[in-house]
């Protein structure tokens, strides 16, 4: 009968028995194998993540490097916007400023009727009746709104409860507010005056450009001064007005929009430039 190993202790210290020696072999031989192994697995998992954070670190830089091509665009195109908004500004000037100091002007000289105090009401009224007839003659946005500040005027004049100085503050606002119309972008709805009554949304650029946009963008129009009438805009002028009311209801930056005019720059600014003469 086979016996199985065993130690057994010789004087306090345990010894392994001939027969175990093999057995304790093969056990230390699958340690020595296990061990490399495992440690090559592990080395092989490490490297496998250090490449899959490369890639996506690098993914990353990429996407960056896209975002700021885009907003260096952006604002290459912002920059070339206001040089040319600072060229039409420059174009202008001349004529504002001209405008301006006949304003100052008038101011002043009314401002010495003290001593003639009989010839105010005259250029009041004066006053007045050339505003009511510009804004007859003008692009007839907001029309409704400006006949009704000429008509108050009118009553102002004729209210013996108001001064002399607080008619002729009315009457200079009345007109600084006009003078105001050539120079802003303005963007509103309200319904537009044609058969059917409908609710549009308007876009004003100072005294040279007037349009109207339907809601879902399939009709447009811009006035034109010389036919007193609306003109239809094309699928092109329909998507530059839509961005231009964005632009104007600070939904998106502001860029050149390419849309007709309804009277050219010369004819606005010669006609602001003569009511701020008269």
């Amino acid at each position: 009968m086979s016996r199985i190993p065993t130690t057994r202790r010789n004087g306090g210290v345990r010894r392994v028995l001939p027969g175990a020696l093999p057995a304790l072999g093969l056990l230390l031989a699958s340690f020595s194998v296990v061990g490399p192994v495992s440690a090559q697995s592990e080395l092989e998992q490490e490297a496998l993540q250090a490449q899959q954070t490369q890639a996506e670190l690098q993914a990353k830089i990429d996407a960056a490097d896209e975002s700021v091509r885009e907003r260096i665009a952006e604002l290459r195109q912002a920059e070339e916007e206001a040089r040319r908004l600072e060229s039409y500004n420059r174009a202008l000037a001349p004529q504002v400023e001209s405008l301006e100091q006949k304003l100052g002007e008038r101011e002043n000289a009314i401002a010495t009727l003290a001593e003639t105090g009989e010839a105010l009401p005259g250029l009041l009224n004066d006053m007045t009746e050339r505003l009511s007839a510009w804004v007859e003659q003008d692009i007839p946005f907001l029309r409704d709104e400006r006949l009704a500040r000429v008509a108050s005027l009118e009553s102002d004049l004729v209210n013996p409860a108001l001064s002399d100085s607080a008619k002729l503050e009315k009457v200079l606002g009345a007109w600084k507010a006009e003078l105001n119309y050539g120079r802003e972008l303005d963007a509103w709805r309200s319904t537009l005056d044609d058969e059917g009554g409908r609710q549009v949304d308007f876009l004003r650029m100072g005294r040279v450009g007037w349009y109207y946009l339907t809601p879902d963008g399939q009709e447009g129009g811009v006035w034109d001064v010389a036919s007193s009438g609306w003109k239809p805009l094309d699928a092109s002028d329909r998507k530059e007005l839509a961005k231009g009311l964005r632009i104007v209801r600070d939904q998106r930056a502001p860029e050149l929009l390419n849309l007709p005019l309804s009277q050219p720059l010369s004819a606005a600014a010669e006609s602001q430039a003569q009511e701020g003469r008269s």
